[in-house]
């Protein structure tokens, strides 16, 4: 069936259409109820939704801003529905991200920075630079220290260890972006990046990473070959 895809300020989502998500989000595990959903609006500037057939199944709340002068897409929480098409859901969502980004900073490169629960999270920087963290690499103080503003950004400054970015929730519900198995842990080539998280206790791993210039202008991202 055909997918619907649709953006509007999070300020216009009506009571309805955010019990929808919610339903869809409980029912992804995310933890995201009504009332966690109803504060998150309050958060976040934009909303995409994709429905089939006037369901919902996929969403992201996120807004475009800079910081310290950097432009940048922070995704503050989403889900996609798990399936054989679930990587054509994310890459429906990330789309309109990377449109309205090319729109809101031309000429320039755009740091993403969000929050996942395990590696398959990681496909949201398919086509993007530099990600963080990553396998092999250090974080210098200056990417340490773009975890702190994003964690800050995404209200979990505390809960946030910036040496391993591993966002420890505590069991508290706290945001993050629903891709694949939500149970994983740490497995896969990316496993030692999650061994500090606890998928019991919401805990999360906040990542970023930059999308290019001329990868905007040219409409190169993300990536189609999948």
């Amino acid at each position: 069936m055909p997918m619907e895809v649709s953006t509007k300020d999070c300020s216009s989502i009506g009571d309805a259409e955010l019990a929808d998500i919610a339903d869809f989000a409980i029912a992804r595990g995310t933890g995201f109820d009504l009332g966690f959903l109803s504060k998150q609006r309050d958060e976040w500037v934009l909303c995409t939704e994709v429905r089939r057939d006037g369901q919902v199944v996929g969403f992201a709340l996120y807004t475009l801003e800079r910081i310290g002068g950097t432009p940048c897409i922070l995704i503050g929480i989403g889900a996609t529905q798990e399936g054989p098409d679930e990587r054509m859901l994310l890459n429906e969502i990330l789309a309109e991200q990377y449109r309205k980004a090319l729109l809101a900073f031309p000429d320039e490169d755009v740091l993403v920075g969000v929050r996942v629960p395990s590696y398959l999270g990681y496909h949201v920087f398919d086509g993007l630079e530099d990600i963080v963290p990553r396998l092999d690499h250090k974080p210098s103080g200056e990417e340490r220290a773009w975890a702190r503003r994003l964690a800050k950004k995404f209200g979990v400054e505390s809960k946030l260890d910036d040496r391993t970015s591993v966002v420890s929730s505590g069991g508290e519900v706290t945001g993050l972006f629903a891709y694949g198995d939500l149970n994983l842990g740490p497995q896969g080539d990316l496993a030692p990046l999650f061994a500090g998280v606890d998928r019991s206790k919401f805990d999360s791993l906040v990542v970023f990473g930059w999308a290019m210039a001329e990868q905007l202008a040219d409409g190169s991202l993300p990536p189609e070959d999948f």
